[in-house]
Parts: structure tokens; C-alpha cells; sequence
């Protein structure tokens, strides 16, 4: 059944008991309880008791197809079940689905049902920032700091990893409605910036190769993560598990991994 606007508070209190393993779940009703994000419809397989949650954006235009499902789940053969539904998920568009590793063997295997390809795009620690108290102070006299806006799409798409024309409306979405911070230069455009994904996780901080080494990143991180802690929402973020230099800045800062949740994303239906 799909959630109405009330249910979605309900379930968002329900969520937070099974932190941290509910987290990017969580993390969305949260931002959809308080923002005004792009559409997104949220499914549960009973109520007010559930075992699964997918939280499934509207496709509305040519690209939106990239903005992932964020799905949690407490039984796997419900899992299973649910994601068969067609109402809850059309398995005959290109998905990019977010879930914790324990069930990406569920959504393979419904994706085989349906002779439908698969593909791991990237698996990630998960880390925690649960103390804001800890993180270095930012001098303001020597950072200019802003957030970013709409013109600024195009750099972040251009330097973004999985960036192309189909992760713009994703990008929009994210500036427009969730918290981002940048460093801006002497002529007020931005070097280096973190920003906010759909389901709270601090991501796609850059920083343009000719301003590294300056300490931009954890200006940046401090920054968001203690707007973040400042307006209720959890303090967290994805580290693909090769990318060692992002773990240690995150971990140096506060942030720790919670060792028996491994996150991961797959993309089915995708053109070879």
C-alpha cells in the first residue's frame, strides 16, 4: 500500500527504532516530512505494521529514472514478494535501486524471473557522525562560504563520477530542496562543495584540482554536518569501499562505520 502524508510521519517514527540498518530509509522520510522534494511515492507492505519499505521516485520526465529506490526491509521473502508487485515497482524501466548488500540477492533474483540485466554500480561503508561537538570551527574571515543554487548544476554534473545528462534532474532536485555548502572563490564561484541527497547522506563532495590541499573538505563537512545536526536530521554518508582517502577524512573528522551494514547499488534494465 502506498503511504498518504500522515502515514508518512508515522513511519518515519516507526523507522527510527530500527536504526542504524533503516537509515537511508529513514533518512528520506525525513527530508520528505520537512522539504518539498521532487515526487516520490512511498509503499509498505502492510500497515501499520510493516516489514518493507520502498521509497520509489516519480518518473516525470526523460532522466528521472536515475534517482534511486532506497528500500528497507526486515524479511527477505516479503522483500521478495513486494517488489514483484508491478504498483510498486515497473521492472520494465531502467531502476537504480539503493539497499543494504543483504538484499541484493532478492532483487537479482526477481530481476532473473523477468530476464531482466543487473549490474553492481558501487558498494560503500556507511558512516556515522553521532557527536557534532568535536568537529573543528570554520573562520568565516578566511572561507567564504555559501550554498549552492540552480546555475551550479552543470559544474556539479560535470565533475560528478556517474554524472551525464540523465543525473541532472537528480542534481536539480538535491539543490534546490536539500541543505549544500560550497566554497566560493575571490569572483563568488564555487572550488569545492558537499551536498545532500534524497535520503539525507552527505555526498559528492569535490573539490576542483587546483584548490585541494587547502582543507576545503573539512570546512565543508563541519559546515553541513552541524546544519544538519541543527535541524534534527541524522548525520551520515556512503564511502565506496575502494575510496580509502574519503574514509580516512570522514573518520578523522567524528564519523564512524557501523561494521555489520554494507550498503549497495545496483542498476537493472540499464542499455549494454
Amino acid at each position: 500500500m502506498e503511504l498518504n502524508e500522515e502515514q508518512l510521519k508515522d513511519a518515519e517514527t516507526k523507522l527510527k527504532t530500527y536504526l542504524p540498518r533503516s537509515l537511508t530509509a529513514y533518512g528520506t522520510l525525513v527530508l520528505m516530512n520537512r522539504a518539498k522534494p521532487d515526487p516520490m511515492k512511498v509503499f509498505v507492505d502492510t500497515w501499520p505494521d510493516f516489514h518493507v519499505v520502498v521509497c520509489r521516485p516519480e518518473r516525470e520526465q526523460k532522466g528521472d529514472s536515475f534517482k534511486d529506490i532506497i528500500v528497507f526491509a526486515t524479511d527477505e521473502t516479503i522483500l521478495k514478494e513486494t517488489i514483484r508487485n508491478p504498483c510498486v515497482i515497473d521492472w520494465s524501466a531502467y531502476l537504480c535501486v539503493g539497499v543494504e548488500l543483504q538484499h541484493s540477492e532478492t532483487f537479482r533474483a526477481v530481476a532473473s524471473e523477468k530476464n531482466i540485466c543487473s549490474s553492481q554500480l558501487a558498494f560503500c561503508h556507511m558512516m556515522i557522525l553521532n557527536d557534532v561537538s568535536g568537529l573543528p570551527t570554520t573562520d568565516s574571515s578566511v572561507v567564504s562560504l555559501s550554498s549552492l543554487d540552480e546555475s551550479h548544476i552543470g559544474l556539479m554534473n560535470q565533475t560528478w563520477k556517474f554524472g551525464n545528462d540523465d543525473a541532472v534532474p537528480m542534481i536539480r532536485n538535491m539543490i534546490k530542496n536539500f541543505p549544500s555548502c560550497c566554497v566560493l572563490d575571490a569572483d563568488g564561484k564555487p572550488v569545492s562543495w558537499v551536498l545532500t541527497y534524497a535520503s539525507c547522506a552527505i555526498g559528492m563532495l569535490y573539490t576542483l584540482p587546483e584548490h585541494r590541499g587547502k582543507g576545503y573538505a573539512k570546512v565543508l563537512i563541519s559546515t553541513m554536518a552541524n546544519r544538519l545536526h541543527a535541524q534534527g536530521l541524522p548525520v551520515y554518508c556512503f564511502i565506496e569501499k575502494e575510496n580509502t582517502v574519503s574514509y580516512n577524512l570522514f573518520k578523522s573528522l567524528g564519523f564512524t562505520e557501523d561494521p555489520s551494514y554494507k550498503g549497495t547499488w545496483f542498476h537493472f534494465n540499464y542499455e549494454k
